[in-house]
């Protein structure tokens, strides 16, 4: 096992990249891993306008001295920072019959069910370099997130954040909550919403409201299609914490029926504790258009709420990337305008979306339909350098055998680990895969293989790892 490591590491491997980015994650913040972290800080260093800077404005101090990159990173990187445009750029690939030679064996598993079609393409000229069926629309799962995400960046960028604001009528007797459609609102940005509206109103000699709460920016079906389920709260433009009820931050959770309602009872009485009686139990109501300001609270970036969506498949953050993608475009902010608003944008950004079908953001909804050429020609956008904005669909995608949704897959001391980094998607009798690695000699591969009518999760999730630890030989 040793003699393994040692020939990995000499290939370029990432498994010391993982021990510097344990060491830096206290640093990176609590939705980011101290690799990625590393990699956005050389990706800025050399593209200023990628927005990766997920921290709260505040006064002007010298700069901090960026961290070193994960050994990893270099090889990543390279191909998004090199001078020139990809096409100018003489490729370096594997050529296709030997990868057709590698892959061929592997893509046969049986484990990967009837259904399945690939897609490996050079990320830096974004030719094929391997295909079966690239162009078939597929049910993606939550490998749609890749759309969902590239989507929402390349229309509203990296820096964008989302409000929650407090408005209230001319004499401040009636104040609304007003959800912008941040699903990451959490106690504290509430609590301190709450104080800084209770200020504003003792400036104005009120102390005795009635409030009342605004939903009115989503439009449309509350419930995603899938019903009632753990893995998502009902999509409103007002909630705090997804609407958790067991203070968990990622993964399948117990979600309140009312995340609406319950936030603003929390927000009333947050506002008593400040001295501001709320009046009777909120009301759903909309707020007049000529309300005055009170208070506002923002998300974190978009290029964060992305990264924390792809890291660790967050299906109501991806509800709400679509959502804000359709406000962009001035379209009504639900299911069905959050789909037309994702696919006129990847229209724009010029990838195949022969088939493609967005029925949501998040992957749940099996009519979902998008081919692996798709995904990998979005992975290549997304590595282009004339598109910095892009990059967060990049640096936020799991690590093999470190983060997020990969954490448990690629376990250390084997093929792939710290060297594949891929948004999975698992649905009951679908398995999907799709990102990027770095081959031995430094080229950035971006793949991506659907499979369908599986019979196994776990063996067809062996099939796929296999699959992508293979492009890093």
């Amino acid at each position: 096992m040793l003699e393994r490591k040692v020939v990995r590491l000499t290939a370029g491997s990432a498994v010391l990249g993982l021990v510097l980015a344990a060491g830096v994650v206290t640093l990176a913040g609590p939705w980011d891993s101290g690799q990625r972290t590393a990699e956005r800080a050389r990706a800025a260093a050399q593209a200023p306008a990628s927005g990766a800077d997920h921290g709260a404005p505040g006064p002007a101090r010298p700069a901090p001295r960026p961290p070193a990159p994960a050994p990893s990173a270099a090889g990543v990187l390279a191909a998004l920072t090199a001078p020139g445009t990809r096409a100018a750029r003489e490729p370096a690939a594997p050529p296709p019959r030997a990868l057709s030679a590698t892959l061929g064996p592997l893509f046969g598993d049986p484990g990967l069910g009837p259904l399945r079609t690939a897609s490996v393409i050079d990320a830096t000229t974004g030719k094929q370099l391997y295909g079966s069926g690239a162009a078939t629309p597929m049910t993606p799962a939550s490998t749609i997130k890749i759309a969902t995400a590239a989507a929402a960046l390349s229309a509203l960028g990296p820096d964008h954040r989302i409000p929650t604001t407090v408005v209230a009528t001319a004499d401040a007797r009636r104040v609304f909550l007003v959800g912008g459609g941040d699903p990451t609102l959490d106690p504290a940005r509430l609590a301190a919403l709450a104080a800084d509206t209770a200020r504003a109103l003792r400036a104005r000699g009120v102390t005795s409201v009635q409030l009342a709460y605004d939903t009115s920016r989503y439009t449309g079906p509350e419930r995603h299609p899938i019903g009632v389920n753990d893995n998502i709260a009902p999509v409103t433009a007002l909630m705090t914490g997804e609407g958790r009820l067991d203070g968990s931050t990622s993964g399948p959770a117990p979600r309140s029926a009312d995340p609406a309602g319950d936030t603003a009872r929390t927000f009333a009485g947050l506002l008593a504790k400040q001295g501001v009686t709320p009046g009777k139990p909120p009301a759903r109501a909309r707020a007049p258009k000529k309300a005055t300001p009170l208070a506002t609270t923002r998300s974190l970036p978009l290029s964060a709420l992305v990264e924390r969506a792809l890291t660790y498949s967050d299906n109501d953050i991806a509800e709400a990337l679509a959502r804000q993608t359709a406000i962009a475009a001035g379209r009504p902010a639900s299911f069905a305008g959050a789909a037309r608003a994702v696919e006129e944008r990847l229209r724009e950004l010029g990838v195949p979306l022969n088939g493609a079908r967005f029925a949501d953001g998040s992957g749940l909804d099996r009519r979902d339909r998008v081919s692996a050429a798709l995904l990998t020609s979005l992975l290549a956008e997304a590595a282009d350098p004339s598109r910095p904005q892009l990059r967060p669909v990049l640096t936020g995608l799991p690590v093999g055998g470190f983060s997020g949704t990969l954490a448990d897959r690629y376990p250390d001391g084997s093929p792939g680990a710290g060297l594949v980094r891929a948004k999975t998607g698992t649905l009951t009798g679908v398995n999907t895969l799709a990102g990027t690695v770095v081959t031995a000699d430094g080229r950035l591969l971006a793949f991506a293989f659907l499979a369908g009518r599986t019979a196994s999760a776990d063996g067809a999730q062996s099939a796929l790892d296999r699959l992508a630890a293979a492009l890093t030989g």
